[in-house]
């Protein structure tokens, strides 16, 4: 009898920090990143002021998500998390949910008023919508210092080259028209970058 476990994650910093530099000759390359001579570092290594600024909401989405990401951030390499503040146009009260995976594919929702927090577990499927009549704001803690973004519309309807209109119509059970139409929209992208 064959007995085998696999685990995947993060691993744990070899270090207390390391701060992301693009100077190569003056760093060591960890996590995809050059890192600074620790001795080097200092406190705007390891802040940023662009949360608390509301976001353009004036997008088709009526969201702007401004990341506070090893971008912004250089000392959160290798530490894992990351921030982002969303902004919703009106509204002011979030609707918020994610979907369970096969076979259930249940949605778990809630709205959200201020103070309340929800938890998205990872990779699945999630939205937020501002249901509410005044403006909205969210902070979000995510689980890497450089989380990736996929918004599901833009990225099946709007792919760049279009994914096939046999596909969309077979996986969506949709007509070909709509399909066409749906390709045809202007997707837009709502993070600042």
């Amino acid at each position: 009898m064959a007995f085998s476990v696999a685990s995947a994650s993060y691993p744990s910093p070899r270090q207390d920090f390391c701060v992301a530099v693009n100077d190569t000759n003056a760093a060591v390359f960890v996590n995809g990143k050059f890192c600074k001579d620790p001795k080097l570092a200092t406190p705007n290594d390891f802040s940023f002021s662009g949360l608390g600024v509301p976001g353009n909401t004036s997008n088709k989405l009526g969201s702007m998500v401004t990341p506070a990401n090893v971008a912004q951030i250089p000392g959160l390499n290798t530490l894992g998390v990351s921030l982002a503040q969303v902004d919703y146009a009106p509204y002011g009260t979030l609707y918020v949910g994610f979907f369970t995976s096969n076979p259930e594919n249940r949605l778990i929702s809630r709205v959200l008023y201020k103070g309340d927090v929800f938890v998205f577990p990872q990779v699945l499927i999630h939205f937020q919508l501002n249901v509410g009549t005044t403006n909205a704001v969210a902070i979000a803690s995510l689980s890497s210092q450089n989380p990736g973004v996929i918004t599901i519309a833009n990225a099946v309807f709007g792919s760049k080259p279009a994914i096939s209109a046999d596909v969309l119509t077979k996986a969506f059970q949709l007509d070909k028209n709509v399909v066409a139409y749906l390709q045809s929209r202007f997707w837009t992208n709502n993070h600042t970058y």
